[in-house]
């Protein structure tokens, strides 16, 4: 027990840092649906090993007993009198009969072939169907991610504002017993200061509001226990769009095109041979009203010809499936692609805002020092220093807050295309 708990520690502290990439990971594995990539592998199989038992011999037993109103007879009554002792077989009414039949296919036109690639492409398309559902989970990764990476940053935001306006209540408390401030300008900075801690509060209370569904969604409380990442900004990004929803629409196709080839299979004769081994009453001879056994074998074919009825109409209906499907692809395209620009010039404009951020934030710095300087000289007020203190921090969230959204502005944009 000591060892698996030392163990478990040693696991905790090599983990202490979560990437995004784990909590797209995560989230994948801890999904419902992910359970559904089993069942599809697994009716794969057992529509494969029922195909290919279309090879098999295919026995049929049967038995019946039936009662007529009447027979076949012979018309040699006649005989019967010129003849003594000459006795003309009757069949009886009732018959019966148990019979087996062997059906062994020799060709089928290629329908166990078609039928086992079928599934297989079934079983394909089903899969990158929900290979385009998970993949949806990135976007609300991303969203709760960069949340709980947004609020850290404004939480630490949020301690520097605390400790700047201590400085300033210290510094207020050594001037006052030196007569030069008074206690109003005290109380106004505390006032700032509790001001700060009730929003260091809400602050916390969000961030842990993200964490909790973060650690919802990915099934692992790492999230809570271990620091973020802040992920890698790729340095270009690719316009191509390759998205699992494109490729589930692919696979649909293919699975249609197999089905246009079905019916051409649908159209052919088949070949079998066949084996029929019986015992009843009458056997094979009608005219020997005793139970006998008796067999058939033989060479058969089936060809259905009313498939050429409505095969055209079938075919015209499979069309206009792949025509959907084309629909579809461009519609999917369309909307990525004004999702493209519309992300896109969100990521330019916060580039753009954060070209001055770091200006502004370097301005608002040497305002407030000089407030401070000029309140110590008596020229200026306490309530000059809180609003050049709230200013500065103001600044400098605006710089985080712009910095983060351009994060999470670039990985939008990564997962609208999947590059």
């Amino acid at each position: 027990m000591g060892l698996f708990f030392l163990l478990g520690t040693v696991s905790l502290s090599a983990q202490d840092r979560v990437t995004i990439d784990q909590c797209y990971e995560w989230a994948r594995d801890n999904y419902p649906q992910i359970e559904r990539f089993r069942l599809i592998e697994q009716t794969e199989q057992y529509t494969l090993s029922n195909a290919a038992k279309g090879w098999l011999p295919q026995v049929k037993v049967s038995a019946s007993a039936t009662y007529q109103s009447d027979v076949t007879t012979l018309p040699l009554e006649n005989l019967s009198a010129l003849v003594p002792g000459l006795e003309i077989p009757e069949m009886s009414k009732d018959q019966y009969k148990v019979a087996a039949e062997i059906n062994q296919s020799i060709w089928d036109g290629g329908q166990v072939r078609l039928s086992r690639k079928q599934a297989a492409v079934r079983a394909d398309a089903d899969r990158k169907e929900l290979e385009s559902q998970l993949y949806t989970l990135r976007e609300r990764v991303n969203n709760l991610y960069f949340g709980c990476l947004l609020y850290k940053e404004l939480i630490a935001q949020n301690a520097l504002l605390q400790q700047e306006f201590q400085i300033n209540i210290d510094r207020v408390e050594a001037m006052m017993a030196n007569g030069m401030a008074n206690v109003s300008d005290k109380e106004e900075l505390e006032v700032s200061l509790l001001n700060a801690r009730q929003k260091e509060i809400e602050l916390k209370a969000v961030r842990k509001a993200y964490l909790n569904m973060l650690e919802a969604l990915t099934g692992n409380a790492l999230v809570k226990q271990a620091e973020m990442e802040e992920p890698p900004v790729p340095t270009s990004l690719s316009q191509e769009i390759n998205r699992p929803e494109l490729q589930a629409i692919s696979a649909q196709e293919r699975a249609l095109s197999l089905r246009g080839r079905m019916l051409d299979i649908g159209i052919r004769p088949s070949v079998s041979a066949f084996l029929q081994g019986g015992y009843g009453r009458p056997g094979l001879n009608m005219l020997d009203n005793d139970f006998k056994g008796f067999y058939v074998a033989g060479v058969r074919m089936s060809w259905n010809i009313g498939n050429f009825y409505t095969i055209k109409n079938n075919r015209r209906l499979i069309d206009n499936d792949l025509k959907q499907l084309d629909i579809e692809r461009e519609t999917f395209l369309f909307n990525t692609r004004l999702q493209q620009i519309q992300e896109n010039e969100q990521i330019r404009k916060l580039t753009e805002l954060m070209k001055a951020d770091d200006e502004i934030v370097r301005l608002r710095t040497n305002i407030k020092k000089a407030t401070e300087a000029r309140y110590a000289e008596g020229v200026a007020s306490a309530s000059d220093v809180v609003r050049e203190i709230n200013a500065e921090n103001i600044s400098r969230q605006e710089a985080v807050v712009h910095r983060v959204q351009q994060q999470m502005a670039i990985y939008n944009y990564m997962y609208i295309t999947n590059n």
